[in-house]
């Protein structure tokens, strides 16, 4: 439990807003840099088959000029396979992508999609790029991805979220216990455990305080958040809020 929490900001919705209007303004590049000088570990970016935010262009100035390890959150796709072996960032999450959809909706089928998903673990694997599959917290998808080789998950945390906002306690504690059982369970059959998707200053805590998870990857509240108090300050208050939790959890005193 002493272990540091990482936070992975996703920028893709800086990009959002500037297809929105057209131009370079916001740069999600300039957004990642901020990032990273208020407390971010790690930057994460979605390419998307249709490009609505992150194009291949921010991949490319993301590659170059971060120090920072970049998430690069893909598709199980050959176009999407042939830019990461092209770019080798330092993790590809392999998420499911539907055209149709506003936001990833869900956990990615690794059960059903064992086969198809075999080659592309281990052509990125093979590269040395870390392999993280987004799953729902469901112990059949956790062995199927580790019988894959992945050696990571992310848990989709959206059930919770989605529970705690509209005020469903039930709910809410129920999503909770099944992630909780999923770190547990993860880390037990050897995955690195990461959480995300639509985790807020009031859901982060109880997702944070989960010893077995490692790294949380947040993003479209964090964007949001900055139009009201900057980028700067919505993540050091996420950072801050992700210690606190953690620190209570294992009993340290909280600065």
């Amino acid at each position: 439990m002493s272990e540091k929490l990482r936070l992975g900001v996703n920028i893709d919705h800086v990009a959002t807003i500037r297809n929105a209007r057209g131009g370079g303004h916001p740069d999600p590049v300039r957004a990642a840099r901020m990032a990273a000088a208020a407390g971010a570990d790690s930057i994460v970016a979605h390419l998307r088959e249709d490009r609505r935010h992150i194009g291949d262009d921010d991949l490319a100035r993301l590659m170059e000029t971060l120090d920072l390890p970049l998430t690069f959150e893909m598709a199980a796709t050959d176009e999407m396979l042939e830019i990461a072996l092209r770019h080798g960032p330092h993790t590809s999450c392999i998420v499911p992508e539907k055209r149709e959809e506003r936001t990833t909706e869900g956990g990615l089928d690794v059960v059903g999609g064992h086969n198809h998903l075999k080659r592309f673990v281990d052509r990125l694997g093979g590269r040395g790029v870390h392999v993280s599959m987004f799953v729902e917290p469901d112990r059949a998808q956790l062995d199927a991805t580790r019988s894959l080789g992945a050696p990571a998950v992310e848990l989709h945390t959206g059930g919770y979220c989605d529970a705690a906002i509209d005020g469903n306690v039930a709910r809410r504690d129920t999503e909770l216990a099944r992630i909780v059982d999923a770190a547990v369970y993860g880390a037990e059959i050897g995955l690195e455990i990461h959480a995300g998707h639509g985790l807020t200053f009031d859901t982060v805590g109880p997702i944070a305080a989960i010893a077995e998870i490692v790294e949380l990857n947040i993003g479209h509240f964090l964007i949001g958040e900055a139009i009201f108090g900057g980028l700067d300050s919505s993540i050091r208050r996420m950072r801050a809020l992700m210690d606190k939790a953690r620190a209570a959890a294992s009993g340290e005193v909280s600065a």
